[in-house]
């Protein structure tokens, strides 16, 4: 089964529910009458991604579905499988994870990398050798985004590890 931030965008839809609403703040005009603000929901973990920064509803949709993804990848734990994803194989090469923040992709490597995390007891070393990258490009990795990082400091705090830097 696979991880909410690695389904299809048709399938992670599935479970969702789809609100269009106005945007609030400055704007004028066009933002006060047009429904373009996106507030996507997950059903089964409550979790929402919204956006209202563009005046296209499509525009809002896309990114409203990507911060879904992203808060999906930081909060929903699967076990990971024995064998790393198509995705993640492709993307991890000669030891780095190359994938741009803003990308699609990124939640889907984000949520792999933090389920085999997990599974490892936060421990990044371990991790880093599984998911073929070394222990700082995974750190490099983390630190895109910021709340990953945080999350994997304060699970290993709570094992009495050192925080990563």
């Amino acid at each position: 089964m696979l991880h909410p931030a690695q389904l299809p965008i048709e399938k992670l839809l599935a479970e969702c529910e789809t609100k269009r609403t106005r945007g609030s703040g400055p704007g004028g005009q066009h933002r006060n009458k047009v429904e373009t603000a996106i507030v996507v929901e997950h059903l089964p973990t409550g979790l929402r991604g919204e956006a209202s920064e563009r005046r296209s509803q499509q525009q809002n949709r896309q990114q409203a579905i990507f911060r879904l993804r992203v808060k999906l990848a930081l909060r929903v734990r699967h076990e990971p499988t024995a064998q790393l994803s198509k995705l993640w194989r492709q993307r991890a090469t000669s030891g780095r994870v190359s994938v741009n923040a803003q990308h699609e992709d990124f939640p889907a490597l984000l949520a792999e990398s933090l389920d085999v995390i997990d599974a490892n007891s936060y421990s990044i070393r371990t991790s880093a050798e599984f998911l073929g990258v070394t222990a700082s490009q995974l750190v490099k990795f983390l630190k895109v985004e910021p709340a990953a990082l945080v999350h994997v400091n304060r699970e290993r705090q709570t094992r009495g590890d050192s925080p990563l830097r």
